[in-house]
């Protein structure tokens, strides 16, 4: 009887070892350091950017953020014009680039045919791996000239002398750079990024949710805005943000056609300048106060970035609520 009550018992759970050799000490101890290092890495970042633009910081104190002088001759140094560029052409990017970049991924997704999906798949890849300075002197020789000639002239001639309007969209000087043409060169760069990732998110959905609503009569449009999105809400936050920071941050290409003048205008046909593209057009030049201002603009874009990660992570945590 007991060797029968043996026979049909339930067999134990495996106990899984905890491994205690000297590889297993080895591999905690790297991952821990490789942790560590990332910490270390940006401390060491945020301290040396702080040290370097501490002196135009104690010296022009809170005016620094609100001048709008850059008097190289005089030492006179403001930050407002390249702050302004700098989110301005970042949300023309966002404004511009993330209904596309959605359409795509739901095209690719939902609609799009199979001998079509794949050549646009491998084309959007392609755009994400080229170069910014690519964007940046197409921008400057191809795209800027077309949009001089067919947007800004006409659009200045209707809406010249128009309230609000006129002063948005109304360009002095018809050059084709600008606030505008910078933030839609932006938008080409960050549609393959948001796009590619919203894609492979929206292909992880399990077709199950997708067939029962087709099931119970749901349109394709319904299928997207009430099932793909509540599913992919997060990716898809975490895609825009990737692209925001993207734009935040682009150097070359919009150096090259953001028209790098250091004045603020209340149209956004008119040229202007980033943080970055001032950055890179004084660096190397840079002495005393004026590098110090120039270390200061960067801690200034890199406490913006840490501020955009910290809404993306409120965002992500009340969708993930929902």
């Amino acid at each position: 009887m007991v060797a029968v009550t043996d026979q049909f018992a339930a067999p134990s759970a495996p106990v899984r070892k905890t491994p205690k050799g000297t590889f297993d000490l080895i591999f905690r101890n790297a991952s821990f350091l490789a942790a560590l290092f990332v910490l270390v890495l940006l401390a060491g970042i945020m301290v040396s950017m702080v040290i370097g633009g501490w002196p135009a910081f104690s010296k022009f104190g809170f005016g620094f953020l609100t001048s709008s002088v850059w008097d190289t001759q005089n030492d006179q140094y403001g930050a407002w014009p390249a702050i302004v560029g700098t989110l301005s052409t970042a949300l023309i990017a966002l404004v511009v680039g993330v209904p596309l970049s959605l359409g795509i991924a739901v095209f690719l997704t939902q609609l799009a045919p199979p001998w079509f999906k794949q050549p646009v798949s491998t084309a959007i890849e392609l755009l994400a791996a080229v170069p910014s300075i690519i964007y940046g002197m197409w921008g400057l020789f191809v795209f800027a000239p077309l949009f001089a000639a067919y947007v800004q002239i006409p659009l200045s001639n209707i809406v010249e002398g128009m309230p609000v309007v006129g002063t948005i969209l109304y360009s002095r000087s018809p050059s084709g750079l600008g606030i505008l043409t910078a933030g839609i060169i932006l938008a080409f760069m960050i549609i393959p990024f948001i796009a590619s990732i919203t894609r492979d998110m929206l292909d992880q959905i399990p077709s199950v949710l997708r067939e029962s609503a087709y099931g119970i009569g749901a349109t394709t449009w319904e299928v997207v805005r009430h099932v793909l999105v509540p599913q992919a809400g997060v990716s898809i936050i975490g895609a825009i943000m990737l692209g925001l920071g993207r734009a935040l941050g682009e150097t070359m290409a919009v150096t090259f056609v953001v028209g790098n003048a250091n004045r603020l205008s209340g149209s956004i046909m008119d040229p202007g300048s980033t943080i970055a593209s001032r950055i890179a057009n004084e660096f190397n030049e840079a002495l005393g106060l004026q590098l110090n201002s120039l270390i200061a603009l960067g801690c200034i874009l890199f406490f913006v970035t840490f501020v955009v990660l910290v809404i993306a992570r409120i965002l992500v945590s009340r969708v993930k609520s929902f």
